[in-house]
C-alpha cells in the first residue's frame, strides 16, 4: 500500500478529544472553586464575626438609684449584652445589690469565690452562704468562713442619669486577684 492508498483520518477524533478535555478542565476548575469557597467561608467568618457581635463593654441599668432601700440586699437578674441570641438561658445573669445608704452601693457576683456555686443571701443572719461547700460571706462580701480564698467578686457600678448601672464587660472572677 502506498501513501496515496492510506485512507485519510477523520477530523472527528481530535475534536471530540478537545471537547472532552475542555469539559474535564471546566468541571475540575468548578469543583476546585467550590472546595475553595467551602474552606474559605469559615476562615472569613471567624475573621469578620467578632466585629459583628454586640459590644461587650457595656453598662447595664439595674433600675433607678432612688428606688433602693438603705441597708438592704436584693437579687437582681439581667441579660448579658455580650451574649449571642442563641445562648438561651446561659445569657441570663444575676447579681446582688447591697444599698449601703442613699447613692452608695455594693454589687456582688452571685458566684462563690471557691468554685463558682451560686451563693444565697440570708437577710435574717445578714450573711451570704454557699450551699455547695459551706462558704460564708459577711454582708459586705468579705469572707467569713469556709473554703473560699477571698470575698465575693464585685461589679464596678455607677449612677448615671439617676440609674444604677453595672459594668458588664466581663464578669468578676479570679483573674482580678485578691
Amino acid at each position: 500500500m502506498s501513501e496515496s492508498e492510506i485512507p485519510p483520518q477523520s477530523n472527528d477524533a481530535p475534536a471530540s478529544s478537545e471537547n472532552r478535555r475542555g469539559f474535564l478542565f471546566a468541571a475540575g476548575t468548578t469543583l476546585m472553586a467550590i472546595g475553595g469557597v467551602l474552606v474559605a467561608a469559615p476562615i472569613i467568618g471567624a475573621a469578620v464575626a467578632p466585629g459583628m457581635l454586640p459590644e461587650k463593654d457595656q453598662w447595664i441599668s439595674l433600675g433607678a438609684a432612688k428606688n433602693w432601700v438603705a441597708a438592704t440586699t436584693v437579687l437582681i437578674k439581667f441579660r448579658n449584652p455580650g451574649g449571642a441570641p442563641d445562648d438561651g438561658i446561659t445569657r441570663e445573669n444575676a447579681c446582688y445589690v447591697r444599698c449601703i445608704e442613699a447613692g452608695k452601693f455594693q454589687v456582688f457576683a452571685v458566684n462563690c469565690a471557691h468554685l463558682g456555686c451560686p451563693v444565697e443571701w440570708f437577710s435574717q443572719s445578714r450573711l451570704f452562704m454557699c450551699p455547695c461547700h459551706g462558704g460564708v460571706y459577711y454582708e459586705d462580701g468579705s469572707r467569713a468562713s469556709g473554703p473560699p480564698p477571698r470575698g465575693l467578686f464585685e461589679f464596678e457600678w455607677r449612677i448615671r442619669e439617676g440609674q444604677l448601672e453595672i459594668h458588664s464587660g466581663r464578669l468578676p472572677g479570679l483573674q482580678e486577684g485578691t
